[in-house]
């Protein structure tokens, strides 16, 4: 940050760079809880846990009790849309703002400059040039690829940039979705590596979430953590998904969360739908709720507590959902 910002930032650097993430978040909230926090950075699983444990520490159940001036909030490195409801909950403010951003350690790519619209301005002059390989062209040998000049609107791309700090044609490893060319603008969609596909039906992270959003929506139910992948066909049954869920607040009936779910899948994946007709190559979805914590649990277990790590939302292979149920 530029060194104005360090002297109304909290909390103190000796804290921030801390590597014990439970120490770390523990100081965290104990300091800032004392501080006229205004803004908030940071990747929203996380910000969660700190503001969960800034309200156990005071007792109450709405953060602008700790914070009253608390306006923003800028958020990236996972989707927002299963978060969304959460913050709302514990932010109990009419002019509560968020606002995404685009960044990694290679770059900052991107950021939402109109707060009515959920895509992002992307950033074209700050020394990063960028490709677009299709998403159906990724791992062949000599896929496709295009410039800003060339891409089609609302199909999904895998993002290769090469930049001034050295890296030349640089897979990122996400996927993103082109809303508009003048000006030119994205929305990230899924991860490269990311996605199921047991039968053809090539489900991206993107379809998850506006899925998992309706059916929540419909039940009131609230989701902390999830993950998903396939189950793989065998003599007795055909091939389908599964969803392990850390609910927040659980559907009073989960068959017609996991019905609702599976029927908001088909409609934003047209290729999802087609293998679900009739149970002819897909099999309805199953979900295990699971018990509060265990995602943290893994991610402890794994020694990737912290900021950078993040949940794998879905994976074409069963290695991390077999990972999750060795421990409930």
């Amino acid at each position: 940050m530029p060194f104005w910002a360090h002297f109304r930032r909290t909390p103190d650097l000796s804290i921030t760079l801390m590597d014990e993430w439970e120490e770390k978040i523990e100081l965290m909230a104990k300091a800032t809880m004392v501080d006229d926090v205004t803004n908030l950075s940071g990747v929203p699983s996380w910000t969660l846990v700190l503001i969960k444990r800034i309200l156990e520490i005071a007792g109450t159940n709405n953060i602008l009790d700790v914070w009253p001036n608390l306006e923003l909030f800028i958020h990236g490195g996972v989707s927002f849309v299963p978060y969304r409801d959460q913050f709302k909950q514990l932010i109990k403010s009419p002019n509560m703002r968020y606002m995404e951003t685009y960044n990694a350690s290679e770059g900052f790519f991107a950021l939402q400059d109109n707060p009515a619209r959920d895509d992002m301005l992307l950033m074209l002059d700050y020394g990063i040039f960028y490709e677009f390989v299709p998403l159906e062209d990724v791992g062949l040998p000599n896929p496709r690829c295009y410039t800003v000049d060339d891409v089609e609107v609302d199909k999904n791309y895998a993002l290769v940039i090469s930049t001034n700090a050295g890296l030349w044609r640089y897979m990122i490893g996400d996927t993103v979705k082109v809303t508009s060319k003048i000006p030119f603008k994205i929305k990230i969609s899924g991860r490269t590596k990311h996605f199921i596909n047991a039968a053809g039906e090539e489900v991206i992270i993107d379809n998850a979430e506006k899925a998992l959003k309706i059916a929540c929506e419909r039940t009131g139910a609230l989701i902390k953590e999830y993950t998903a992948g396939p189950i793989y066909p065998n003599s007795d049954r055909k091939g389908s998904h599964q969803w392990l869920i850390e609910f927040d607040n659980e559907p009073n009936d989960m068959a017609h969360f996991i019905e609702l779910l599976d029927k908001s899948l088909q409609s934003v994946n047209s290729d999802y739908e087609a293998k679900r007709y009739k149970d002819l190559n897909l099999e309805a979805p199953t979900i295990i709720s699971v018990r509060k914590g265990l995602f943290y649990d893994w991610l402890k277990m794994k020694g990737k507590l912290g900021g950078q790590h993040k949940i794998p939302r879905l994976a074409n292979n069963r290695d991390y959902l077999d990972d999750l149920l060795k421990m409930l």
